[in-house]
């Protein structure tokens, strides 16, 4: 009702309203399936799960490569993109269904109305829905008001978007090592164990790459748009070039945000373990302000990047109160030497990105010595050690 309600408000058009609903039913499908793989890891059905969690990937890749190379349409469609999507969706959610009915040795759900308990869960995840929702708003709500608040939206929605999916992307790398840390944070907390050296160690982790991710994406963003958004049948060269410088720009903004939403996904996740959701969600609130009203006084003038600018400014901000909360509330340590090193690093490696830049060779063997030498400098000043992610596996052995 939400969802909808916004869309008739911002008046969205008929066929975007129609795509909007199987984005509904795509959603929920998701929620339904990570709900049915609960039950899996439930009953440690990890290889079982594994399998899941990349079927209806599977199946929408070989559905759009029919649909793409098959000679089955005249002209592919982003709306046939979603259809691929809900028939993979609805597909794999029916195959885990069966499975958990299987394993749970019944045919049928028995659908029951317990009050009492339906209250309890509500007001459980209620704080964690509300923080969900308002993370979505200051991370999603850019492309919507380009495409709002621009007379040819759509294109500089676009360009945000060719960006944006990298980053998108690019954040997968810390979601996935903060899914590794809440049940460790969670268990060190309850035993009452300091957590300090395991947030340093897994903080260095996330953010030695996203640093050196980040750095080579401005030294070498329009090379990365070129290669993966080439010119378009029917395009004009300056359209292409256009579209290109535009990109480019927004992208090395954006991955800058990279560094931001790593340091996030680290200290959320103890603040998460720690149940500190007020503070997580004051915090993502704030976040909202800023970032909608950034974008109403960048995106007139600025376009897109006004947008990546709103974007990083938000990100930085939140990044930063996370840290600054965190360390009150566990009370760590000033940490001076770690500090320093963290500086000379980030200032070593837009220095080695500054000499490939320069050196005059293809740009993706720079790319390439860009990263391997800042990895050779984050262990020779001791930032990094290879050995950190064999002790943060061990905090998860241990403990």
């Amino acid at each position: 009702m939400f969802t909808f309600g916004s869309a008739f408000f911002i008046q969205y058009s008929a066929e975007q309203i129609k795509l909007l609903f199987f984005l509904g039913i795509n959603q929920f499908l998701i929620s339904f399936i990570l709900y049915l793989r609960s039950n899996l890891g439930g009953l440690h059905l990890f290889k079982t799960d594994s399998v899941i969690s990349v079927l209806d990937r599977s199946l929408m890749i070989f559905i759009c490569a029919i649909l793409l190379w098959g000679n089955v349409i005249d002209e592919f469609k982003i709306s046939y993109f979603v259809y691929a999507q809900t028939l993979s969706l609805l597909v794999t959610a029916l195959i885990t269904l069966v499975i958990v009915l299987r394993k749970a040795h019944t045919r049928i759900i028995n659908l029951k109305w317990n009050r009492p308990f339906f209250m309890m869960m509500l007001k459980q995840s209620f704080p964690f829905a509300v923080l969900v929702l308002l993370m979505t708003f200051y991370s999603r709500i850019d492309s919507v008001m380009l495409e709002r608040l621009l007379a040819d939206g759509a294109k500089y929605s676009g360009i945000y978007a060719s960006a944006f999916r990298l980053l998108d992307a690019a954040n997968m790398l810390a979601y996935l090592f903060a899914v590794l840390l809440l049940p460790i944070f969670a268990r060190m907390l309850k035993q009452n164990e300091p957590v300090e050296e395991l947030i340093q160690l897994s903080y260095t982790l996330v953010i030695t790459p996203a640093i050196i991710i980040a750095v080579a994406s401005l030294y070498y963003s329009e090379e990365f748009m070129r290669l993966l958004y080439p010119i378009h049948e029917g395009e004009t060269l300056f359209e292409f070039t256009y579209r290109i410088e535009q990109s480019s720009k927004v992208f090395g903004l954006l991955m800058g945000s990279f560094c931001a939403v790593s340091t996030m996904y680290i200290f959320s996740t103890l603040l998460t373990a720690n149940n500190n959701l007020k503070h997580l969600n004051i915090i993502a609130f704030s976040g909202v302000i800023i970032n909608v009203a950034l974008n109403f006084l960048l995106i007139p003038q600025y376009q897109a990047m006004g947008s990546a600018f709103a974007t990083l400014v938000t990100q930085l901000f939140i990044a930063v109160i996370q840290v600054v909360i965190v360390s009150r509330i566990f009370h760590f340590r000033k940490n001076y030497l770690y500090l320093a090193k963290f500086v000379f690093f980030i200032a070593g490696v837009f220095i080695l990105g500054y000499f490939s830049k320069q050196s005059g060779w293809a740009w993706h063997i720079n790319v390439a010595l860009l990263v391997g030498s800042s990895l050779v400098l984050s262990v020779m000043i001791r930032f990094l050690s290879p050995g950190n992610i064999f002790k943060v596996l061990k905090y998860g052995e241990v403990h």
